[in-house]
Order: C-alpha cells, then structure tokens, then sequence
C-alpha cells in the first residue's frame, strides 16, 4: 500500500508541473486520445466494481445477468461519442453543466448542477467507504486503529494528489489503475484456478457447469434482472453517469477535438466488456472456491475473505490491496476534483473573477470538497450501508434522472421554456419516481423497478418541461 502512495502521488506530482486554473478544470486540451481511452477503462470502476461485481454473482440469483446492463452500457458510450460530445465541445466547455444555461437560463443551470453534486458526493463517498471497511478489517483494525483515522488518512491520500494537478493527474492515475486493476483480476483468476487443481479448458468448463454462468433473462418481465430492463437500464445509466457527469466527462473533454475523444469513448466502451466480463468469471470462481473451502461470506465480502483469509498464496491478497486501493483511491481524486470545478464553476461562477481569484476559490472548495466527503464517509460507517454497488445504481436513478431528462429535452426540442419553474420539475419527478416504485407490485401486477427506473425518471423531467414549453408569442 505504502509502495503504490508513493507511485501514485510521484504520478500526481510530476503531472502537476505547470498546471493553471484551465489545466486543473480540463487537462489543457492536450492529452493523446489513447491514453484517455486507457484511463476511461477503468474510470467508472471503483472499488465498488472490483469487489461488488465478483460477489454480485451469487446473490439473488443473478449470475452473470449484469453483462445485459453491460451490452447496454456500450451502446451508451456510442450515443455519447456521437451526441453529446460535438455539442460540449462545440460549445467549448469547462463544465458540462454550462449547457443548461445557454439552452434554457440560469435557474436550470444551477438546478443541473446541484443534482450532478448531491449524487457525487454520495456516490463517491459509497465508493471510497467501502475500501476503508476493507482497509479497516485488513490494516487499521488489526492495529487498533480507529475508523476515523481510516477515513482521514484516504481522504488526505486523494487530496494531496489533486491539489494541484486536477484532471492532468486524474488522467495518469487513471492509466496506472486500470493497468493494476486488470493484472490483479487475471491473476486472482489463475491463482484460484490453480488451486483447485483446473487448467483453462477446466476452468471454463467448471464456470459453465454451474449456476454461477447464466447470463440472459428472458423468461420473466416482473423480474429484476429481465433482459430488455437490464439493457435500456445500461444504455441510460451510462448516459447520465457518464455522458452527464462532470467526473467522467472531465477526462473525454481533455482531449484535443471532438474526432480525438469519439475514438476514446468507442475504444474504452468496447474493452471494458471483456474486462467486466473478467470480474463475473472471478465472481464464479470465488463461490465456487468458498463452496469447496467451506467459507461463509457471501457479496461484497466474498472477494476479500478468500484473498486475505491465508487460503491462497499471500500474493493473492498483495494482488487484491493493490487492485483495491488502485480503484478506490483514482475513483475518490477524480470524484473530488469533478466536484471542485462544478462548485467552482457552476454554482459560485467564475464570472468576472481574475485567474488569481479563481485559484484561491478552487482551492478553498477542493479542501472543502475533501472534508464533506470524510464526513459522509463516517455517516454511511454509522449507518452500516451493506450493498454498495445497488446503492449506487438506485441513487443514480433518482439524481442522475433529471439531468438525463434535461438534456435530451434540449438537445431533441428546440423550444424555451419558464426557466424559474425547472428546479420544482427537477425535484418532483423523483419524488413520484420513489411513490412508484414504493408501490409497483401492488399497482401494476408484481412488477418490480430496477435500475430503469433512471428511464422513467427521465420522461417524466421530460413531461415536466413539455409542460413549462412557452407560447411562439412569449418567445
């Protein structure tokens, strides 16, 4: 752990030199579209992924059903590359949010803007509470040290790596992640298979052989894990936590052109399906190893009680810190410094500011950025918040809704509407949102929301704004 802190802020440090206020917001617009694609890989990976995925696949029967979310997620990055991308670039954007205020006011802008922060900050916080449980139960617990500590010294670790460089060491990080990420995986993968006794034609047939490899649900639409509610689920969540996040976008908008970030995005989206696909088949081998070593854990404590629990060679649990710590800890800089410029940018504006002041403003929010994040890590301690990646998948689908529905009202319809009255549209279609899905067995048959409820959240922001669509005369 100590080895890769090092590595990571050398990374940080070095890619900091000359960075200014534009630099921080949007890596300078010069970063090689490859590298961009490689750090996009395992962007929307964090420590969530790399031990919620594995143990999703023995819990409520849904295999490796998450592969449909994934077939849509890559349709999404296609819409993107293709949609959204001209315009924020055509538009020469810091934040992605400006947009809403060059198609419909000020009040909209904001709206945006608080919805993409709301969800951030929670999201990110779930992302990197998760790695400090782990890091409790492994380093700070065995030392009889307390959680708080655990929590202030990642906060600090993922501070002091962005202070200065913000997207520019986001970017390399980035990089440096998915390499580890990935190389762990596959030797988790041969190091369990080894163990018991399988080569690779053995392995796959074991995989295959049990019920760990279903991967289509056809059979019934009231199930969660139904194949077309699971793919337009991926298609939209990719949207909205890719497209529409500032955190993501940040990284595509760093490259040179509209044409450099198309060829990241599609590139990114093609290999991150095999790379998933590695974490489920991990996934299976996991169950089926803790089945044989009779191991009790089941989801997101799966993956770390066979790597740490002295079952395997003490390289499988150096492997797993370092696949960890890598995601969690890129996944929690880039969070912090997405949250900077849009608090910077879109609801304290930079207008009228000189550069001076614009520095001491983004600094003053990315320390304060990092504590809000330490204190909701604590409160979700507090709370003993268990599944982590259905967290943030459900949380995703109340605040990144809104934001879908506003852009794709105005990117699809070019008419104004009354900008005061979008913030109540924007809070009040998640509120009927919550109603349905509090009550959709008992209304509509034992049908049961999943993740697609970020769709319907959408239309009805869409609804909403077709409602608040002004008269030729007004216009």
């Amino acid at each position: 752990m100590a080895a890769y802190f090092a590595v990571m802020l050398a990374v940080g440090w070095i890619s900091s030199k000359g960075v200014d206020n534009q630099s921080f917001f949007n890596g300078g617009r010069k970063a090689p579209w490859w590298i961009v694609a490689i750090a996009m890989i395992g962007a929307p990976m964090s420590g969530v992924t790399y031990v919620s995925v594995p143990g999703m696949v023995g819990v409520g029967g849904t295999a490796m059903g998450y592969m449909q979310m994934v077939m849509g997620f890559f349709v999404g990055y296609i819409l993107i590359a293709f949609v959204l991308t001209p315009v924020f670039f055509r538009m020469n954007m810091v934040s992605i949010y400006q947009y809403l205020e060059d198609r419909f006011g000020a009040a909209s802008h904001k709206a945006g803007a608080w919805f993409f922060f709301i969800s951030k900050i929670l999201g990110a916080s779930v992302r990197l509470y998760l790695v400090c449980v782990t890091l409790q139960l492994m380093v700070f617990g065995p030392l009889g040290l307390p959680f708080v500590l655990n929590v202030a010294v990642s906060v600090a670790i993922v501070l002091l790596y962005t202070f200065r460089g913000g997207v520019k060491s986001v970017l390399w990080n980035d990089t440096l992640k998915t390499v580890c990420m990935v190389v762990s995986i596959v030797l988790a993968i041969i190091f369990i298979a080894k163990d018991l006794g399988l080569d690779f034609p053995g392995m796959v047939k074991t995989i295959k052989g049990s019920g760990y490899s279903k991967m289509f649900f056809f059979d019934d639409v009231n199930h969660p894990e139904y194949f077309w509610k699971q793919f337009l689920a991926g298609i939209f969540t990719v949207l909205a936590m890719t497209g529409l996040d500032q955190d993501l976008m940040q990284r595509t908008l760093a490259s040179k052109n509209a044409r450099e970030s198309r060829k990241n995005l599609i590139t990114s989206g093609t290999l991150q399906i095999p790379v998933i696909f590695l974490f489920l088949c991990l996934g299976a081998l996991l169950y089926i190893y803790a089945a044989q070593k009779g191991i009790p854990e089941t989801g997101d404590t799966l993956f770390p009680a066979v790597a740490t629990g002295g079952f395997l060679p003490s390289i499988v649990g150096v492997l797993f810190v370092i696949g960890l710590v890598s995601c969690a800890y890129s996944a929690g800089g880039s969070a912090l410094t997405a949250l900077t410029t849009s608090f910077t940018v879109d609801i304290l504006g930079t207008g009228g500011k000189n550069d001076e002041k614009i520095l001491s403003t983004r600094k003053k929010v990315h320390l304060t950025m990092a504590v809000l994040m330490g204190l909701v890590i604590i409160v979700f301690h507090l709370l003993n918040t268990k599944s982590a990646i259905d967290a943030v998948y459900k949380l995703a689908s109340y605040t990144y809704g809104p934001i879908l529905g506003m852009f794709a009202f105005g990117i699809l319809c070019k008419r104004k509407v009354r900008d005061r009255w979008v913030p109540l549209v924007a809070v009040v279609a998640p509120v009927i949102c919550f109603i349905l899905q509090s009550n959709s067995e008992r209304w509509f048959g034992g049908y049961k929301f999943s993740y697609e409820l970020i769709l319907i959240n959408a239309l009805l922001t869409i609804l909403g704004l077709c409602a608040l669509i002004r008269s030729k005369k007004d216009e």
